[in-house]
Parts: structure tokens; sequence; C-alpha cells
């Protein structure tokens, strides 16, 4: 049996001690959307799609709270509920959350990227202008 941990307690806005101008970044990824919306049923197709976005960017930017843009569910439901991009290309910027009494120190903002063809291009740090 696996022994437990001593504290339960998680670490409450703790960074591992970077600074915050660290925590502000933009990157740029590849999503293969159609490896994660492979056997959804077709009218599923777009809102899974959305869900899926919306939980790579939670894991790519250690984020609760990620915010799509209007033009990224656009390109996404752009063919229909059933015509989903197998690949899409996008930009994640990790931000301060200026709003009061918000519950996260930081949030996602997730926007599409036009390329001609996203397959085989790499993740990209994005420098802000």
């Amino acid at each position: 049996m696996p022994q437990a941990s001593k504290s339960n307690k998680p670490t409450a806005g703790k960074t591992g001690g970077r600074s915050a101008i660290a925590d502000v970044v933009s990157r740029e990824y590849t999503i293969h959307l159609h490896k994660r919306i492979y056997g959804a049923t077709f009218k599923k197709r777009a809102p899974k799609a959305v869900k899926e976005i919306r939980a790579f960017a939670e894991k790519a930017m250690g984020t609760k709270d990620v915010r799509l843009d209007p033009q990224l569910n656009k390109k996404v439901w752009e063919d229909g509920i059933k015509g989903v991009p197998f690949r899409i290309r996008v930009r994640i910027s990790r931000k301060r959350n200026d709003e009061e009494g918000a519950k996260e120190p930081l949030y996602s903002y997730v926007q599409a990227v036009n390329v001609k063809d996203a397959k085989g291009l790499t993740t990209a740090v994005v420098e802000d202008s």
C-alpha cells in the first residue's frame, strides 16, 4: 500500500521561488484535434474539440482559468459541428488576473493563429511587443 504524504494541503499561491514576471508568457502550440476527438459522435465533435482545447491550455500553462478567443471558436466551428479541423495552431498567453476578487492569480488566453498547414510545426515562445 502506498505511503500517504505528510501534508494534504496544496501549496496555495506558491510558484517555487520564480518571479512573477516569468509567469507571464506566450507560446504557440499545434494541437492535434483529430486524435482527441477520434470516435466522438458527429453531433458532439465541435463541442468536444472546444473542451479539449481548454484542457490542453490548462495542462500546458498550469492555470485553471482558461479563456478562449471568439475567433478560435469560429475557426473550430467553421465547417460545422462535424467538420472539425485535424490540427489547429494556437497562441496561449498566460496573463495576470487583475479582476477584483479573482480566485486565480493568472489566467490563460487562447487565440487561433492563421497558418497554411499546421502539421510539423513545433512549439515556439512568442515575444510580446
